[in-house]
């Protein structure tokens, strides 16, 4: 099979959902298939370093001048609103950038299968149809909400945004295809199903969108002798959603404080107002800010800690959770979005989000419930790793997606819009 993956970005360095392109690229070609990569020049350097037997196989598309005014105007708006519509048409510019590639592609050595792996989102429309090859879109993996307790605490900015952007979003599929015309559309759960465009033609297949790599987050051999001391860690971008703060309150009221610490791994525009929350609420050195680090220092953060907290609001994936599984630790998550997908009452624990205060008492309960008991420790984690091993390898889901490419190119439908 002649395969192309397409994304804005595939990095390490990116993180995020930039890490699903390049784990795809990585693992075919490991598999010696004939795969190429289209992103980005921003992803350039990065890239060419990783590869440098491959260089024939990345393709590169740069800066226009429109998306270089988009960006500058963008800037100006706030985040969530430039997310919805700059971004948005920054990201159509660069994929009209990237089928003028394909074109090119197609002509010289022929395609069979083109994998459209992100944005994640199933409401951003895509621009890759028509173009003679068998389509894949996704995981993709959205349709998320705030919990209905903290609804009100979204900016009203941030509500009419979202909403603005779905919207925009549904009326842009109608007028660009690309996700109604593939012949394949991979979904991470039911709420994405149920939010991806009317009209979807192709068969639309349950997949994950986010797996670890083993081969990066190793498992703790034992639980290391220390100074009774628990250690726990949050690695994330610092925004507001992720809910930082839960956590901080949690550890003010947790009774065993003075036998743990916190380490907060990530940086972001709540940095400044954690670090001054921590401080108001007297947790001094128990809590460390440590900023960002690169994917190889991060796990090795994990080798180092005992628990991982993830008090997400807004997580649609969440694959530092299948890291923190995979290392061995037990995880403590909100029970919503992305989390759900991963955890389960054998290797973590999961905090519904009735109100604020009953998920910080969940918070308090589960991190006091790990800090005195180094068995329930093991045993969420051993079974956290068994998890992730058996349904979040990798290289397990690389056998999935060879096996629906395969499918595609039978099942594929007539050139050109249906």
């Amino acid at each position: 099979m002649r395969i192309i993956i397409i994304a804005d970005n595939a990095s390490n360095l990116f993180g995020g959902e930039a890490l699903i392109p390049l784990n795809l690229f990585r693992l075919l070609r490991a598999r010696n298939m004939d795969v190429k990569l289209i992103v980005h020049a921003r992803n350039r350097t990065e890239l060419t370093r990783q590869f440098p037997s491959d260089l024939d196989r990345l393709f590169f598309v740069e800066d226009t001048f429109i998306h270089k005014g988009l960006f500058r105007f963008g800037a100006l708006l706030p985040r969530r609103l430039a997310e919805s519509t700059t971004g948005f048409l920054i990201h159509l510019t660069t994929q009209l950038s990237q089928r003028r590639v394909l074109h090119e592609i197609k002509q010289r050595s022929g395609i069979d299968i083109i994998h459209v792996p992100t944005p994640v989102s199933p409401k951003i429309p895509s621009l890759v149809w028509n173009i003679d090859a068998a389509v894949v879109m996704g995981p993709l993996n959205g349709g998320m909400e705030y919990p209905i307790a903290f609804r009100q605490q979204q900016r009203f900015v941030s509500r009419m945004a979202m909403s603005f952007a779905r919207w925009l979003a549904s009326f842009a599929n109608m007028i660009i295809p690309g996700k109604r015309y593939a012949d394949v559309v991979l979904v991470a759960n039911r709420r994405t199903r149920e939010a991806v465009p009317r009209g979807i033609k192709g068969e639309i297949v349950h997949l994950v969108e986010n797996g670890v790599d083993f081969s990066v987050w190793h498992k703790k051999i034992a639980e290391k002798e220390q100074d009774g001391t628990i250690r726990f860690i949050f690695i994330g971008r610092l925004i507001d959603w992720k809910a930082v703060d839960i956590v901080l309150e949690a550890m003010h009221r947790l009774r065993v404080r003075q036998r743990i610490v916190f380490e907060v791994v990530g940086d972001g525009a709540m940095l400044e107002r954690w670090r001054s929350l921590a401080d108001a609420l007297g947790l001094g050195s128990a809590v460390q800010f440590s900023g960002w680090m690169s994917q190889q220092h991060c796990a090795l953060r994990l080798q180092q800690a005992d628990v991982f907290v993830l008090p997400s609001l807004f997580e649609c994936g969440g694959a530092v959770v299948l890291e923190a599984m995979a290392t061995g630790l037990p995880v403590i998550a909100t029970a919503w979005g992305g989390p759900v997908d991963y955890l389960d009452a054998s290797c973590g624990i999961l905090v519904e989000p009735s109100s604020r205060e009953s998920l910080i008492a969940g918070f308090v309960d589960g991190m006091e419930a790990l800090a005195n008991s180094p068995e329930l420790r093991a045993r969420l984690g051993q079974a956290g790793h068994a998890r992730a091993r058996q349904y979040f390898d990798w290289d397990r889901k690389i056998d999935q997606l060879i096996s629906i490419y395969e499918k595609a190119l039978k099942s594929r439908k007539p050139f050109g819009p249906r």
